[in-house]
């Protein structure tokens, strides 16, 4: 008797599940011929049923197959990593939901491939999906496209063939999420970062400010190379991982065993758009991103973007050259040994002749100012003070071949001469200095569109080989 209860409460279950995965349903709606070279568009038709919360439609591509965005129905549509995917926060009301996008194929390709997908939702807290059945769509090569080159669609990406490139970065998809700092066992509070980098590739740092008392220590830095200094936390990327997101993690150690608050932190994640350094401040949230995974990062990204809107800025000037990569970099926190008192102002013995040389805080010399250049770039530091000086006369002296520039940073006014591209030949010209001058202590600064940045920084972004 207990076995037939059982089994017919298990019946009802099964009908009920019926019931309602019916009522969601998905249909593709794509050519089953195409032509390598052209483009094609696909429309998703879904019944969405009474569901109205965060949903996701995801499917996969091969190789040279680009997408671009069509009729989104008030959804995200992103492209990455063969990926196209509509995310709505709100899935709209209407019972019947239709997206579209089109798809450009690769001129050298042929053969057939699948294209699948899957509709993901929440429904009462748990998250579920149903599967989009899959349609097979041939690829008949191009005419007009050497027989040699024509490669298969399954092996296109196996090929040493370059195919089109990703599409541009969208800064505003890219967002870094810190889950809130939590207690370690061992009296230390464990800080984990979440980086949503979607398709950026090249150089990229996480920097986050860390109260005073306590020290950090990398957990997981995944391949970046991670430093701690003046409180300030670090990942250094040349090049970041592969996947679309991933977590980084270290821990606050209290100094001396003390009994310290919560820490508060504050941090940015900083990557490359078209040679541009841009930074988005790094939210906080109260989530456990241990078991962050594929079926619900969007979600919390997109909650998190739409909660606080991400400002992306050019990078500041907060780096410091004190925060040296190797030994032979000197610190530019060194005082001028100038004399205090205000130097006399500088006079022409011609009419009309305007003065061109610092000589109080009023008249800053317009022709000594550091101009920004574009791009990355060196310059050798000769000086650094927190008093204003005479250019002319301070450094008439001095031997020096090129003209000094004047720059005020962290309220140091700072003094450098040249404009070197490459390391190597700022590295050399440091040395002529060192060799020729009485400047025994120059060292090498570096720059990207006028912006302060490290050395190692600067040779990440360029690629360029660290010379010793």
């Amino acid at each position: 008797m207990i076995k037939l209860i059982i089994t017919f409460f298990n019946m009802l279950i099964l009908i009920a599940l019926q019931l309602f995965q019916d009522n969601i349903s998905i249909r593709l709606e794509v050519p089953g011929q195409v032509q390598a070279g052209s483009e094609f568009d696909v429309k998703v038709i879904l019944n969405k049923g009474d569901l109205d919360g965060f949903s996701r439609l995801q499917q996969n591509f091969p190789a040279g197959l680009t997408a671009t965005s069509g009729n989104s129905a008030d959804a995200d549509f992103t492209f990455t990593e063969k990926r196209v995917r509509f995310i709505w926060l709100r899935t709209p009301q209407t019972g019947e939901i239709a997206v579209t996008y089109h798809v450009k194929i690769d001129e050298r390709l042929k053969g057939t491939f699948m294209l699948g997908g899957k509709f993901s939702y929440i429904e009462n807290n748990e998250r579920k999906s149903v599967d989009i059945d899959p349609v097979t769509i041939n690829i008949e090569p191009s005419p007009e496209v050497d027989p040699s080159l024509i490669v298969d669609v399954n092996d296109f990406d196996k090929m040493a063939i370059p195919y089109p490139a990703a599409m541009p970065v969208d800064a505003e998809d890219i967002a870094c999420i810190r889950q809130q700092p939590y207690k370690g066992s061992q009296g230390d509070y464990i800080v984990n970062v979440l980086v949503n980098k979607k398709s950026a590739r090249l150089f990229a740092k996480i920097e986050e400010d860390v109260p005073q008392g306590y020290t950090a220590v990398a957990i997981d830095s995944k391949n970046a190379i991670f430093t701690f200094k003046d409180q300030k936390v670090k990942f250094l990327w040349m090049n970041l991982p592969a996947a679309s997101y991933f977590t980084v993690s270290y821990r606050l150690i209290p100094k001396n065993n003390a009994s310290l608050p919560a820490p508060q932190i504050k941090g940015a994640f900083s990557f490359l758009v078209d040679d541009k350094t841009l930074s988005v401040d790094i939210m906080e949230r109260n989530v456990d991103l241990a078991d962050i995974s594929g079926e619900n990062i969007d979600e919390l990204v997109s909650e998190a973007l739409s909660q606080q809107t991400p400002v992306y800025t050019q990078v500041a000037a907060t780096e410091t050259t004190t925060e040296k990569s190797l030994p032979e970099e000197k610190s530019d926190e060194k005082p001028l040994p100038v004399n205090e008192k205000k130097p006399p102002p500088a006079t022409s013995d011609k009419p009309g002749a305007t003065n061109n040389l610092v000589t109080n805080g009023r008249n800053a010399a317009s022709s000594n100012l550091l101009i920004p250049e574009t791009g990355v770039y060196y310059r050798i530091q000769v000086a650094a003070g927190h008093k204003m000086v005479n250019i002319s006369r301070y450094f008439r002296n001095m031997n020096l071949e090129k003209e000094v520039r004047k720059e005020v940073h962290e309220g140091w006014q700072k003094y450098s001469i040249g404009s070197f591209s490459l390391y190597k030949d700022a590295r050399d010209y440091r040395v002529h200095i060192w060799n020729t001058t009485p400047v025994k202590d120059a060292f090498i600064t570096a720059y990207n569109n006028g912006t302060r940045i490290t050395v190692q920084e600067a040779l990440m972004i360029t690629e360029q080989k660290w010379y010793r």
